[in-house]
């Protein structure tokens, strides 16, 4: 008897790009669907999403601790984290303090631990001709999209700059990290590891907020403000989850079947940084007219 999984798999393997693109879709939608039917708190999603979080980011601790290897990290895609957990935390500090300041404390922390091994204790196991991921193809746009799209807020316009930028940061700072994924075919098992439960991560938490959305018919949009930067902030949500799906998808598939996890898909987020701002425009626009839809219905 053929194994089910493996002859689903196979299926969609042979499905054309844009047939994977909607079964993607369609598999989003009945988990989103799901989690709406068997979780009345929706804030159940946004803890869950820390402590998946924080699962992931034990497994690099042990990896680095006990393994005595970075070989398969990206020190670029830590140091894009560690330069949003900061900008968070002064935003945090002067704008609101609570519980996820400390969070945020903790996990920079942690991320600075990192850095600190792969680029002195553990330097000769970091692959870094694989990690050739330029900064500045996410440091710019997103400093651009800050100054120009930011919380309509009673704060200094510094500080809202700064909270916009950490938000837009926090979207694409995996992007180095598929790099070297990508550019070293095979992942290693643990990096693996830890990379999944950041994605699972992300998608609980943008499964929270795009929830929240449906369930006051658009009124969160609302809340958040006016102008262009609620969109915008759900937006980064959305993006964040999709960069990660693919990833995803690999080391499920790779998991039954019992192989390792193949790095070598073409994302074209990764492959291409210019067609990945393109399409972010693109959807940000696309939610720039539903917003208007949406204060346009409450008006009538």
């Amino acid at each position: 008897m053929k194994d089910p999984i493996r002859v689903v798999s196979n299926w969609v393997r042979r499905q054309p790009p844009k047939g994977k693109s909607f079964l993607a879709v369609l598999a989003v939608m009945a988990a989103l669907m799901l989690l709406r039917a068997i979780v009345h708190n929706h804030d159940n999603l946004f803890i869950a999403a820390e402590a998946v979080h924080s699962i992931g980011i034990s497994v690099l601790i042990y990896k680095l601790k006990m393994e005595r290897t970075c070989a398969g990290l990206s020190l670029r895609s830590q140091e894009l984290t560690a330069i949003f957990l900061a900008v968070r935390l002064y935003c945090s500090f002067v704008m609101e303090f609570d519980i996820h300041t400390l969070l945020d404390l903790a996990t920079l922390a942690t991320t600075l631990w990192v850095i600190y091994m792969i680029r002195f204790r553990l330097r000769s196991s970091y692959m870094e001709d694989d990690d050739n991921f330029a900064l500045y193809h996410v440091l710019i746009p997103c400093a651009v999209f800050a100054l120009l799209i930011k919380p309509a807020t009673s704060h200094y316009n510094i500080n809202r700059i700064a909270w916009a930028f950490c938000v837009y940061l926090e979207a694409v700072s995996v992007l180095p990290q598929l790099r070297v994924m990508q550019n070293t075919k095979i992942v290693e098992p643990f990096t693996a590891h830890y990379v999944f439960p950041l994605g699972v991560a992300r998608f609980l938490s943008c499964a929270h907020w795009v929830l929240q959305v449906l369930d006051s018919r658009g009124g969160l949009l609302v809340a958040l403000g006016y102008g262009l930067w609620p969109p915008m902030a759900l937006l980064s949500e959305i993006v964040q989850t999709f960069i990660l799906t693919d990833f995803c998808y690999y080391y499920v598939k790779s998991v039954f079947g019992g192989q390792l996890v193949n790095g070598g898909s073409k994302a074209w987020w990764v492959t291409c940084p210019t067609n990945f701002w393109s399409s972010l425009l693109f959807l940000f626009f696309l939610m720039i007219k539903c917003n208007k839809s949406v204060k346009g219905g409450k008006e009538k």
